[in-house]
């Protein structure tokens, strides 16, 4: 089991950059696939971005191009780099953990979640 906890998000305006960071329980971190998820007000959780454990990475159309994900094994750390953000980027962003070494996109193929950090662009 993995627990996890994000940080870094905060009030940007827009064309600004954000990293989010999340911070995993458990010293089996290398072994799951990470993923980014957000819900904004009224919206469903909808997929970010992920990153297998063999550091191949995937994004949502929406954000390929402004958004990187990165991990780091030694620190037991999973990172999204937001850069040229926009209004619509506006949510809340988990951080999501599952095991074996495929990526997935949906909600239900991430067994463990944070519980969040808001990210919120002015425009």
């Amino acid at each position: 089991q993995v627990q996890l906890v994000e940080s870094g998000g905060g009030l940007v305006q827009a064309g600004g950059s954000l990293r989010l960071s999340c911070a995993a329980s458990g010293r089996t971190f290398s072994y799951y696939t990470m993923g980014w998820f957000r819900q904004a007000p009224g919206k469903e959780r909808e997929f970010v971005a992920a990153i297998e454990r063999s550091g191949g990475s995937y994004y949502a159309d929406s954000v390929k191009g402004r958004f990187t994900i990165s991990r780091d094994n030694a620190k037991n750390t999973v990172y999204l780099q937001m850069n040229s953000m926009k209004p619509e980027d506006t949510a809340v962003y988990y951080c999501a953990a599952r095991g074996g070494g495929l990526f997935g996109v949906g909600v239900n193929e991430y067994p463990y979640w944070g519980q969040g950090t808001q990210v919120t662009v002015s425009s």
